[in-house]
């Protein structure tokens, strides 16, 4: 019995020692296998992330400028400093030794600090401190390139493996992208002769300013029969009157993988009709939708014809004259759009406060269609349909507040991703020519043409161009001879956005929101709030008890005796009194005993959280292994008998 005792303890001893061996050999041997265990895989780099490190074409060098000694007293970043060390560790790993990491802590007056500051980082004051925290990236290539995330905000932190990957991309990728804007608007001005004083109608309009200061534009004609093989992502505004062969440029350029951001429109404010000087009034009637029909039938996509989008919900408020009275009433199809509107799991429409729109229209995907429609921009559900006839200068407002009828939520601006064919299944139109003579047709153009994408399309569709326009979404003044912008609205983020992301690798645009990495301690907080509710109760028993309590007062100082000084209460006011302190003290009692109790359950919670953890599991893990060897052992005895 002793001699099995002694073993029995050997063995477990021997067990214990080799578990605690296996620990030490694991965390030095294998500390780059890495299991990821969370619940949205926060420390997983995606796969697009993946496939841009680990073909990057030259090193790369990354340097994390963190103010460590500062980031402990800070309760709600310390924990995302960590999980942002992490994952830039995993894209070391991930890359093959092309990425470089460092690690900074810019201290106090140090030369680190000077280096941080002068490479752009955004130092957040610690006033308990008398100091500054820093928490940037920056990241340079072999060329001198460099790229600089200013702070690592934790409002952006679904979007953390996005902006890391970004900066890297646009290091492997360092020259500038070029943005084709093609218009039918007078969204780059009007022109007009450099001597005359330039004009407001003449100016680009402000976001074209906007759009410059990330990328180089070039204008395209909206008459081209091919888009230029130097244009990255093509904007293309109000496609008006387009023949075949601009619909074909535009086709085969989607197909061959050109990043599209269009702008169609069922009622463009902006749009100015040809004025017949026989006809003035004509021009009001005349149509000021454009569309892109044939392209997106093939895409399996389309725009209600001839309808804008009203939200009585969303409305802006304008002022309208009726006779000599001035008013000013919601006017429908003028909608403010704000967070509750946005795709906040996309990165072109997430963290955006409001955008402003003007008779846009509704996209939605066709019945059978292979592509995925995914809404960017919607209504609420108290969207309408509203006819284009009653819009524009001679719209009855009043009337189309008096008849309009919520039909429920609408889609203002999507993301059309899939496989595409071609709206041109016969190849490129033919072309007409006119002479002095007569009409001729010329050969059919044997230049063969792309039948479906040779890879998944991305291409962002809104239904709006007064999106665009600058009296929706800014104020411009005129500072020194400067034109400066102030924005009501955030539409030129939306637009620089969709453009950023377009510019982008389709590695790049796959990078998925992660989601945040703060979880709420949820069985707490059900604690927490059962509490309160508890604690609520007594304070509404408490009150009432109060009012009821001043109301008997009130009618014992109404009925007091005769001849009994008003400053003077009677016993009978003097025992209601003394037994209503003693009920609220008692009260006082029971509402600090119901606190404590919340804070017993906590700290309950937490020691049965830290024992399971701590002392269960591996308590667990170890009995599971014992009764396996145990069992194993019963097996091997059985079989050497047998």
């Amino acid at each position: 019995m002793n001699q099995k005792l002694l073993l029995t303890s050997a063995g477990l001893g021997l067990a214990l020692g080799l578990f605690l061996a296996v620990n030490i050999i694991s965390n030095t041997a294998f500390k780059s296998t890495r299991i990821d265990l969370t619940d949205n895989k926060f420390y997983t780099l995606s796969q697009g992330t993946r496939n841009i490190v680990s073909n990057l074409k030259e090193p790369v060098s990354l340097k994390l400028y963190l103010s460590q000694k500062l980031a402990p007293s800070l309760a709600g970043i310390n924990a995302y400093t960590i999980r942002v060390k992490e994952l830039l560790e995993e894209y070391k790993r991930a890359s093959g030794g092309k990425i470089t990491l460092q690690f900074i802590d810019p201290e106090p007056f140090s030369e680190e600090e000077d280096k941080a500051v002068a490479n752009g980082l955004q130092g957040a004051p610690i006033e308990s401190e008398n100091t500054t925290f820093y928490f940037g990236l920056v990241g340079t290539n072999t060329t001198d390139g460099e790229t600089v995330l200013p702070f690592f905000n934790p409002n952006r932190e679904e979007f953390l493996e996005y902006d890391i990957t970004q900066l890297i991309y646009k290091l492997d990728n360092p020259k500038q992208k070029v943005v084709g804007i093609m218009s039918t608007l007078p969204i780059q001005g009007k022109g007009g002769s450099p001597f005359m004083k330039a004009t407001e109608g003449s100016q680009p309009w402000m976001i074209i300013d906007q759009i410059k200061q990330l990328f180089q534009v070039k204008k395209v004609e909206t008459t081209v029969d091919k888009i230029p093989d130097d244009i990255d992502v093509l904007m293309l505004v109000h496609p008006k009157g387009f023949s075949d062969k601009t619909l074909f440029a535009l086709d085969q350029f989607v197909l061959k993988g050109g990043r599209l951001l269009a702008f169609v429109d069922p009622y463009a404010e902006t749009d100015e009709p040809a004025v017949d000087p026989n006809n003035p009034m004509a021009g009001l009637n005349a149509p000021r939708n454009s569309d892109l029909k044939k392209l997106f039938e093939a895409w399996g996509v389309e725009m209600i014809d001839n309808k804008a989008i009203g939200d009585l919900s969303l409305a802006k408020k304008v002022q309208m004259q009726k006779g000599s009275k001035a008013l000013v009433v919601d006017y429908p199809v003028w909608i403010d759009l704000h967070e509750k509107n946005f795709n906040n799991q996309d990165i072109v429409t997430a963290k955006l406060d409001s955008i402003a729109v003007a008779t846009a229209g509704s996209l939605k995907k066709k019945e059978g269609a292979e592509t995925t429609l995914t809404p960017l921009l919607e209504t609420s559900e108290q969207g309408s349909l509203i006819e284009g006839s009653k819009l524009g200068m001679l719209a009855d407002v009043e009337e189309m507040v008096r008849s309009f009828k919520p039909e429920g939520k609408f889609t203002l601006a999507a993301r059309l991703t899939g496989k595409l064919k071609t709206a041109f299944p016969d190849g490129k139109p033919k072309e007409e020519k006119k002479d002095d003579k007569a009409k001729e047709e010329t050969p059919q153009n044997t230049e063969e043409s792309l039948k479906e994408s040779k890879e998944a399309a991305n291409i962002i569709l809104v239904a709006d161009t007064d999106i665009l326009d600058d009296k929706f979404w800014v104020r411009v003044q005129n500072f020194l001879g400067q034109r400066v912008a102030l924005p009501m609205a955030a539409n030129d983020k939306f637009v620089t956005n969709a453009l950023d992301n377009l510019t982008g690798s389709n590695d790049l645009i796959s990078v998925r929101n992660r989601g945040t990495f703060t979880r709420p301690f949820t069985k707490v907080e059900e604690i927490r709030k059962n509490a309160e509710l508890k604690f609520r109760e007594k304070e509404k028993q408490l009150l009432a008890q109060l009012q009821d309590t001043e109301k008997k007062l009130n009618d014992l100082q109404r009925n007091r005796k005769e001849g009994a000084s008003a400053q003077v209460l009677t016993a009978e006011q003097q025992k209601e009194i003394t037994r209503f302190r003693d009920e609220k003290v008692k009260i006082r009692k029971e509402l600090r005993s119901v606190q404590h109790e919340l804070q017993k359950d906590i700290e309950r919670l937490d020691r049965n959280l830290k024992w399971i953890n701590i002392g269960l599991v591996p308590f667990l893990v170890a009995f599971g292994g014992i009764l396996l060897s145990f069992y194993r052992g019963r097996r091997k005895r059985g079989l050497a008998t047998a």
